[in-house]
């Protein structure tokens, strides 16, 4: 496409063709983000403890299991090297 690339970020700011900062547009942003914050659908307690030990379990499982790899394969390398 040969047409005028528009700028962002820092240098459309310094540009001045940026969004400016001022307490309106602070103010909006914010509402913005409260209205967002009430469609989100919040897990209830009971799933999130279960999604949690879902996540322990399977970092215990994972540690388990690249420790004995470590284990293994230092052995391995210890072996070659002798």
């Amino acid at each position: 496409m040969a047409g005028k690339k528009e700028e962002t970020g820092a240098k459309a700011v310094e540009n001045g063709k940026g969004a400016s900062l001022r307490i309106a547009n602070i103010k909006e942003f914010m509402a913005d983000v409260k209205r967002e914050f009430h469609k989100v659908a919040w897990p209830d307690k009971k799933h999130t403890l279960a999604s949690t030990w879902v996540v322990v379990l399977f970092v215990v499982l994972v540690s388990f299991y690249l420790g004995t790899v470590d284990l293994l394969l230092g052995k391995l390398v210890g072996l070659v090297l002798r």
